[in-house]
């Protein structure tokens, strides 16, 4: 299985067809999908090269509203949805207000920052494919191990902050309370969860 796919217990719903389960309908959308953006980076690049940045940004416009209508095109054909939102420490939040439990080991060994960008894509079997797609800017710091008393789950003290972190990241570093932690948080403004970068032990 791939490290970016996580099995989920089906949602219930039935394929659109028997098409949707055929493998061929998939990996002829996947190789078209492919040819597409093959072609169209190396034409960008052509035109950057040339100098011609007007038509290079008017063909990157181009080559989004075609990844839009291909990804229709996958859905109508094999009956698989996808959605795109934002990461807010545990969910997948989309533009509709849906929220996406992101599984724990996805999250921890991907390193995912609240508002990073990620795409879901639920199978028709139930399956559930996570990718991160555009990653927000990140900083470092660093913190101490410990304990929330009211909850059992584990923080990270930066002073007078105080972050929420993922029971998987500090279960994998073996981490304990008291421990100096590497912790990595978006680039600007206040967040709620970071991510384990790795645990310093004592």
């Amino acid at each position: 299985m791939n490290e970016n796919e996580f099995e989920f217990e089906p949602d219930g719903r039935e394929p659109v067809s028997d098409r949707a389960a055929d493998p061929d309908v998939r990996s002829k959308l996947a190789l078209q999908m492919l040819k597409q953006v093959q072609q169209s980076i190396t034409h960008v690049i052509q035109l950057l090269e040339d100098g011609d940045t007007t038509r290079a940004t008017r063909q990157m416009v181009n080559f989004v509203m075609g990844k839009k209508s291909f990804e229709q095109t996958l859905e109508r054909e094999t009956g698989a949805c996808t959605h795109e939102g934002v990461f807010d420490g545990m969910f997948v939040v989309t533009s509709e207000g849906m929220r996406h439990a992101v599984p724990e080991n996805y999250a921890s060994k991907s390193k995912l920052v609240e508002g990073d960008m990620m795409k879901l894509i639920v199978t028709p079997d139930g399956r559930h494919v996570y990718k991160q797609i555009a990653p927000v800017e990140r900083r470092r710091i660093v913190g101490l191990l410990g304990v929330d008393s009211v909850t059992n789950t584990p923080i990270v003290m930066v002073g007078e902050d105080v972050y929420k972190v993922l029971q998987a990241s500090v279960s994998y570093y073996k981490g304990v309370p008291g421990d100096e932690v590497v912790i990595l948080v978006p680039g600007s403004g206040r967040a709620v969860w970071a991510a384990v970068e790795r645990v310093v032990s004592k």
